[in-house]
């Protein structure tokens, strides 16, 4: 771990970069505000949220005392809410033509199956929406073959009664033209109805989400690579400044582009030796989800340059609760990128059936969405990993897992197909 004495963090700067999410970061603070006074309730400490003060992005300021020590921090998040809105902006057909193009560009490239010798959880939840859309479209058919049936029963009933001839070719045509247009309705009805229901469903979401990815094949959209340099350039200003720890914590496919935009700042010159110490905690990862597509080099290298430096403190966090991560596994080594001087990351288990008290497993075991955000909420029994106390509490991130092992259970077997880094 970087060199530093020990004393207390009186002042922390916390950027976070949240996952593919439409909704506006407000709910990060106000989920934030809910689930720490959760924990200080249970673990005894105190802590409370203020208007943000320092300028620039949206985010929010923290006070807290624990252990007898005070501390404070100001939290900043990367806001690229919009740029999800946008890429969710497709209508039902132009969705199924994405779930053509992202499962062509997962299976033709191989990626999907060597995903499968990771973790079966977030391989079965990339195929979630796939099943549930064509599951949708069957229904719709359905519906349409319905409603044409009973066009076809009611137009022969209705010849019946009037004693017109029901093998006429006008009243077949008629009640053929008739039958179509309300099979069409009715399967376009049902489509709609899916649609606007994804909030239980979500089989659009998750489709947008892994054909944001696949769309550019591993590599990240200019707006996104913009809205990361600036998020950049606020991060290398808090390594400046007078504070004891810059702490960035990237989740879910934020994890990713907090490498990239990491490694960007210590290759530029851009983390002075003599600063805050620089922390970085990856939560519920999926990096290979993108690592292993065949234009990924840029965060292939990035993974491979971080992993060495001296100058952060990197911890993965994950747990084999969540179907939604690559629990445990090492996103540096699956990738096959992992240099002989491999440092980071020290990956560690959150370990969901132990930290969480048995009635809280239960309740939450099958809701597989709030799970994946179970590292940004109260713990019955945190133990090491408290997400409060390493964002808002008195010890840096490299001082809380001093000494601490990896995970028993890391996964580091080279997965990748493609492992092609820049030169």
């Amino acid at each position: 771990m970087p060199e530093r004495d020990h004393r207390p963090v009186a002042r922390r700067r916390v950027f976070y970069i949240p996952g593919y999410d439409p909704i506006h970061p407000r709910r990060y603070r106000e989920l934030y505000r809910k689930e720490s006074a959760a924990q200080a309730a249970i673990s005894g400490y105190e802590i409370a949220l203020k208007p943000k003060t320092t300028g620039g992005r949206y985010g929010w300021h923290v006070e807290a005392k624990m252990d007898g020590t005070a501390s404070a921090a100001d939290v900043e998040v990367l806001v690229w809410s919009d740029i999800v809105r946008e890429s969710m902006e497709a209508g039902i057909a132009a969705t199924y033509g994405q779930l053509a193009r992202t499962a062509w560009t997962y299976i033709a490239t191989g990626t999907l199956f060597r995903l499968m010798r990771l973790r079966k959880g977030p391989v079965i939840a990339a195929l979630y929406p796939v099943g549930m859309l064509i599951l949708q479209l069957l229904l719709a058919v359905l519906a349409g073959w319905a409603a044409f049936a009973l066009v076809s029963t009611a137009g022969h009933a209705l010849a019946d009664w009037t004693g017109a001839d029901a093998g006429g070719l006008a009243l077949v045509a008629a009640r053929l033209g008739l039958g179509a247009a309300c099979a069409l309705l009715a399967g376009w009805g049902a489509l709609r109805w899916f649609k606007a229901h994804d909030n239980r469903f979500f089989a659009y979401y998750l489709m947008h989400d892994y054909a944001f990815s696949a769309r550019w094949g591993g590599a990240n959209p200019p707006a996104l690579e913009q809205r990361m340099t600036a998020f950049g350039d606020a991060i290398a200003a808090a390594m400046t400044s007078e504070v004891d720890e810059v702490l960035v914590v990237g989740h879910s496919s934020g994890a990713h582009l907090a490498v990239s935009i990491l490694a960007d700042l210590i290759r530029g010159g851009r983390v002075p030796r003599e600063g805050p110490a620089l922390a970085f905690l990856s939560l519920g990862q999926v990096v290979p989800m993108l690592s292993f597509l065949p234009r990924a080099d840029r965060l292939r290298g990035d993974l491979h340059y971080l992993s060495a430096s001296e100058a952060l403190t990197w911890i993965d966090i994950t747990a084999p609760g969540d179907g939604c991560a690559f629990a445990l596994c090492d996103p540096v080594a699956v990738t096959g990128v992992a240099p002989q001087d491999q440092r980071w990351p020290l990956v560690i288990s959150a370990a969901f059936t132990q930290t969480l008290a048995p009635e809280t497993w239960a309740r939450l075991r099958w809701r597989f969405f709030r799970l994946h955000f179970q590292y940004l909420c109260a713990f019955d029994r945190p133990g090491d990993y408290d997400y409060f106390r390493i964002t808002a509490g008195a010890q840096t991130l490299a001082e809380r897992y001093d000494g601490r092992m990896t995970s028993p259970s890391r996964i580091t077997a080279a997965a990748s197909r493609y492992t092609s880094i820049p030169t």
